[in-house]
């Protein structure tokens, strides 16, 4: 058996393709005063305005339509 080094080479690799990244800052609403409070992912959950810390995510105003089955 020889001794020379094998690297495998994928014949059917894939092109690297960049993936989307996450946004930095995501905006949420404060549950007690309701300011919109700006939050990276690192940071401590809290309100900057009045330190309240139950924040919700704002709702997606994208329209989704539901089609019913014919039968």
């Amino acid at each position: 058996m020889s001794q020379q080094r094998y690297s495998q080479q994928n014949p059917n690799s894939m092109p690297n393709r960049d993936q989307p990244k996450a946004p930095e800052q995501i905006e949420y609403i404060c549950g007690d005063c309701g300011a919109k409070t700006a939050l990276k992912a690192n940071e401590a959950i809290r309100c900057k305005e009045c330190g309240h810390r139950v924040l919700y995510k704002p709702r997606t105003h994208r329209i989704v339509r539901i089609y019913p089955l014919e039968n």
